[in-house]
């Protein structure tokens, strides 16, 4: 399995705690009964965290699909090398930084981040798209 392939694994992984992080806190907040039943009635409001984690995972899950299809083209048409190496590190070790900055409420470094994030994506594109 090539390296960018590994790193695509470490990003699904990441999306598996993002679905599981809202998740936790927001059972922080409306118990485990509420949660377990068929949630008819008023639930506590939504809290800052929960709230903030639950836009970082939309935030991932807007771009996971472009870098998915990105590292499984560079994959089967074999042009892996050190920009999709970088690219597809890039973006996975911004996505990781990118949480907690959110969950925090980071403001501009959050934006910054982000931007890391999609140069990274960039950087794949280019490999698929660049002249072989």
């Amino acid at each position: 399995m090539t390296t960018e392939l590994t790193i695509l694994g470490w990003t699904l992984a990441l999306a598996l705690v993002q679905i599981f992080l809202p998740s936790y806190f927001r059972n922080q907040e409306t118990g485990t009964a509420y949660n377990m039943s068929a949630r008819d009635g008023a639930s506590a409001p939504v809290g800052k965290l929960t709230a903030r984690l639950r836009r970082a995972q939309a935030n991932l899950f807007e771009t996971l699909p472009l870098f998915i299809a990105a590292v499984l083209m560079v994959h089967v048409t074999a042009r892996e090398g050190t920009l999709s190496l970088w690219g597809a590190a890039l973006f996975l070790a911004a996505r990781l930084i990118y949480l907690p900055l959110y969950a925090f409420g980071v403001p501009v470094l959050r934006t910054v981040v982000w931007l890391a994030s999609v140069v990274g994506l960039l950087m794949l594109f280019w490999v698929i798209l660049a002249p072989a």
